[in-house]
């Protein structure tokens, strides 16, 4: 039976979480389905960056004590309500730097190439910064990256196997870094088996959040996972350039960081300026400068959206969505010469879709006219990624009739294919 418009609005007459839509700024007339790479800004994001904007006004440098939200803990405030997101307990997560240098940090203190074990794993659909820190990294053990970074193969170039991840664990390597969901595909991995099969091998693993954290419920401090890393500014909803945010699981609470700075340190013995650093007892040891006050101030009203909806809540339509579209395509696309690139299992599939077609620069040009915000991945991939808290399923299902409408008669053939400076 084929799916209308009408089904599509009787889905958002039953979305429990449709007021949420409300909350966010949405350009009148747009479909913004760009949600995985930048979020929307909220009302209330807004409201809490004005709110440290006006206690700076206010209280000038005694903003780090006073006011709503002191500043000098805010980082170790945010992270406790970051916390239930990832399934982490409330002193191991830290809002702190940015995914990349974050990385840095958690690798500097967890790599340790001793012995036999000098390699690090990743794999060859890892977004290209990851795999630049890590051959850094490598190189600063004085040690050649094309020797010491094992690339897991894609067997179809869009998505991984586990089981070639887990073949790849020999007893060479000393850690492992991974990404949650590929960020091309949106193929959703096994974090608990894979963390499993790592520490039956004494190796270490940590995982990239980026495109997983506000879309998909994680129990990081259950499955035992050894670190985690993300950004905000995606399903977050944090703002362009946001503070990121990083795990430790408590295990390893009291290992020295392997980037000390000044916010490492233990918050009673900070102002005592000693040359020798006490760093925190829990995830907070892990930051290395002064927050990004104004760019961690949007996280304090975006997260309250969160709490309110309930990331379960948010999965459970995210995965509607994904499927309602996914079903759409099959049914109008068909004989347009689209290929399907995400996984179309719920447990594999994350909070976008992945369309490939010869055509992609120019088909995405063609949607951004028609006022539908894509996202395009080159050489030939479209990225649609409708959110939880403010796209519908009508937005969908106008979506898809727009892209059949394009296809049908062409319209992207006024565009050049290929990508604009940001794609």
């Amino acid at each position: 039976m084929s799916l209308t418009r009408e089904d599509a609005i009787q889905l958002d007459q039953k979305d429990e979480l449709s007021a949420f839509r409300n909350e966010f700024y949405i350009q009148e007339g747009t479909i913004y389905l760009d949600g995985n790479s930048l979020g929307l800004l909220s009302k209330r994001a807004e409201q809490s960056l004005l709110s440290v904007l006006n206690s700076w006004k206010s209280y000038g440098i005694d903003g780090w004590t006073k006011g709503e939200h002191p500043w000098f803990f805010l980082s170790e405030s945010l992270g406790e309500k970051m916390a239930p997101l990832v399934g982490a307990e409330r002193d191991e997560v830290i809002v702190s730097g940015s995914t990349t240098v974050n990385l840095h940090q958690l690798v500097s203190t967890f790599y340790k190439p001793i012995g036999k074990k000098t390699k690090i794993l990743a794999d060859e659909l890892n977004f290209p910064s990851d795999i630049y820190a890590l051959q850094s990294q490598i190189e600063l053990k004085g040690l050649d990256y094309s020797e010491h970074l094992v690339r897991v193969k894609s067997r179809d170039g869009q998505t991984l196997h586990e089981e070639d991840i887990i073949e790849a664990m020999t007893d060479d390597i000393a850690l492992i870094v991974l990404p949650s969901v590929l960020y091309r595909s949106g193929q959703l991995l096994d974090i608990k088996r894979l963390t499993e099969e790592a520490h039956k091998r004494d190796i270490l693993i940590g995982f990239d959040l980026c495109h997983s954290i506000g879309s998909i419920p994680h129990n990081l401090s259950e499955w035992d996972v050894d670190f985690a890393f993300w950004c905000t500014y995606k399903h977050l909803n944090g703002g362009p350039g946001s503070v990121a945010a990083l795990y430790v699981n408590k295990k390893h609470f009291g290992k020295k960081p392997g980037l000390a700075g000044w916010f490492s340190s233990s918050k009673d013995k900070q102002f005592d300026m000693e040359h020798t650093l006490t760093p925190a007892d829990h995830a907070g040891a892990f930051q290395i400068g002064t927050p990004h006050l104004l760019s961690v101030a949007p996280l304090i009203g975006s997260l309250e959206l969160f709490e309110e909806a309930g990331i379960e809540n948010i999965r459970k339509k995210s995965l509607q969505l994904t499927q309602f579209m996914t079903d759409l395509v099959l049914q109008e696309l068909k004989e347009y010469e689209f290929t399907i690139g995400h996984p179309l299992d719920d447990k594999q599939r994350g909070g976008h879709i992945f369309l490939e077609h010869q055509e992609a620069a120019r088909i995405c040009k063609a949607l951004k006219d028609a006022n539908i915000i894509p996202d395009f991945r080159a050489p030939n991939g479209i990225r649609l990624a409708p959110v939880a808290l403010y796209n519908t399923f009508e937005e969908v299902w106008q979506t898809v009739q727009t892209l059949k409408d394009i296809m049908k008669h062409k319209h992207y053939k006024k565009y050049e294919n290929k990508r604009d400076v940001v794609a």
